[in-house]
């Protein structure tokens, strides 16, 4: 046996290697490395789609898993899980909560996912994702519509085994017609929601009036829709952000004054501010009344249901104006809230702060580059489809000389070797004339085959002239937009006011106690009167207020 080992034996001495680095510099690189990936891959998004990566993620592998309209829901988790081990490599809550911002009907103008389950309210968030399930709206299919068509660039995922689309084609003005918001480091972006009508039809003026101006465009898109209506007051700030990017508006609910009782009046908000839920609203209220900063409210209830839709009920005390109130509950309480317009998106993978006018056009010319390279894959694939139909003719009208070469040939290479000499056909059309099933060799596929042919030269030629012709190419452009603002459009719902109201400031808080006389009719009619003096005795009187 050998000997033990020496407990005190000297260990081979460690190989250090210390770099001495400047502080200073390394910071300053790690930290621009951060910016810039915040910036590029998280919080900003493209001018084009409108989506951040993480969105643009979840809609690619959602079409490519086949959840479309009309098919069944599946596990969120599901989403999650494919999205995240496929092309998103960060944490499954991320991927989630942006999931779920594209199912609600509250924050988007028009939801790009079908959620089914607790996607959340204004005021309370949605459940796990192992309970709730989705699909693609149908206007999510427009998003990724002609994907298999090299319409836009493919860019290897995380770990270079998939590929993912840099851009998506967005047949759907979706960056202005769903708003974003998201903070980078250094930079934010916070853009309001439009109505799609108004955008298709602001960018199919500019397809044809490359020249227009802002107060043209505006004409058709006079400012944000928002997806819960309500009011916006006061225009200028919204004219400000449409000509350089930055502005501020006020968002104002919706309101009318009802009778609650016999007694009582109250004042009811069928609309509230944009993104702002119920429950904070009474907390604001209550937290306003407790300061005396508001008077003349007995009492809030939230009627808000799924069949009657928002109803928030403000009761008014007995002789305060419902009118002055109002004004206090707009002073005080986030039932008047302010927006701020900050449209930052990426442009040629730059950040880039965009007035209506250029967000417009960065879109039109995305959706010109995506239909002229369509119209160049379709006219590709047309002119193949021709040439094979065209070589196929040949064979079908000598079909028994065709059997005759391939039979007395001594394997397939031969057999395509004496076809291509024997009917001057290419090497793409003897490969597919080898592989034809017999049962197309009959009189009649000669006919299909002439139709065919006619179907084929008319769509290159159709192909052809949308390539030739920028005019053309901006018609078929403009003519898509339109039909997806007939699918996919809705009407207005934010009512937008040039003033905000401030005139009614005057209105005093508590009704004036003014004497009047009190009239019964001989007929049990009750009426009152504010004249000064008795009413006449002398011949019936009719009451002014029944």
């Amino acid at each position: 046996m050998g000997k033990p080992a020496t407990k005190g034996a000297a260990k081979a001495p460690v190989e250090e290697n210390i770099v001495d680095i400047d502080v200073a510099s390394e910071m300053r690189t790690s930290f621009l490395e951060y910016s810039y990936s915040v910036i590029y891959a998280r919080a900003l998004p493209d001018a084009r789609d409108g989506l951040k990566p993480v969105q643009r993620r979840i809609l690619f592998q959602m079409d490519q898993m086949g959840l479309r309209p009309d098919r069944g829901h599946v596990k969120s988790s599901r989403v999650v899980g494919d999205v995240m081990g496929r092309l998103h490599p960060h944490g499954d809550v991320a991927i989630y909560d942006a999931m779920v911002r594209l199912a609600q009907s509250f924050t988007m103008r028009v939801p790009l996912v079908d959620g089914h389950g607790n996607f959340g309210s204004l005021d309370d968030g949605p459940a796990a994702s192992r309970y709730t399930e989705a699909r693609l709206t149908p206007a999510a299919l427009a998003m990724t519509a002609s994907l298999d068509e090299d319409v836009v660039d493919m860019v290897p995922n995380y770990d270079n085994t998939l590929t993912q689309p840099e851009v998506l084609p967005a047949a759907l003005p979706n960056l202005l017609v769903n708003g974003s918001s998201g903070i980078a480091v250094g930079m934010a972006t916070n853009m309001p929601p439009h109505n799609l009508v108004e955008v298709v039809a602001g960018a199919r003026h500019l397809l044809t009036h490359p020249d227009a101006t802002l107060e043209d465009v505006m004409r058709f898109i006079p400012g944000p829709d928002l997806p819960e209506g309500g009011k916006i007051v006061g225009l200028e700030g919204v004219r400000e952000a449409y000509a350089t990017g930055r502005g501020t508006f006020k968002t104002r609910a919706t309101a009318h004054v009802e009778s609650i009782t016999a007694r009582k009046k109250g004042i009811v908000f069928t609309e509230l501010p944009y993104l702002v839920g119920p429950e904070k609203i009474i907390d604001k209220l209550k937290d306003a009344i407790n300061a005396k900063k508001i008077q003349g409210v007995t009492g809030v209830q939230n009627l808000t249901d799924r069949h009657h839709g928002m109803r928030l009920v403000v009761e008014v005390k007995n002789g305060f104006n419902p009118e002055a109130v109002l004004l206090q509950l707009y002073r005080h309480t986030p039932l008047e809230d302010s927006f701020g317009i900050n449209n930052v998106a990426l442009v040629e993978g730059q950040p880039r702060a965009l007035g209506l006018l250029d967000l417009l056009r960065v879109y039109v010319e995305h959706r010109l580059d995506v239909t002229r390279r369509r119209s160049r894959f379709r006219l590709d694939r047309a002119r193949r489809e021709l040439h094979l139909v065209e070589g196929l003719l040949v064979a079908v009208l000598d079909i028994d000389r065709v059997i005759a070469v391939i039979r007395s040939s001594e394997d397939a290479g031969e057999a395509r070797s004496r076809l291509r000499e024997s009917f001057d056909l290419s090497e793409e059309q003897a490969e597919y004339i080898l592989e034809l099933r017999l049962r197309r060799l009959t009189k009649y596929s000669v006919v299909e085959l002439e139709r065919r042919k006619a179907e084929l030269l008319d769509d290159i030629a159709e192909l052809t002239g949308i390539l030739d012709s920028p005019e053309r190419l901006r018609d078929v452009v403009g003519g898509e937009l339109e039909e997806v603002a007939k699918a996919h459009g809705t009407p207005r719902r934010t009512v937008l006011l040039e003033s905000d109201g401030s005139a009614k400031a005057s209105v005093p808080l508590e009704v004036s106690d003014d004497p009047c006389w009190a009239l019964l009719s001989a007929t049990g009619l009750v009426a009152r009167t504010a004249d000064a003096a008795p009413p006449s005795r002398e011949g019936p009187r009719a009451p002014h207020d029944a």
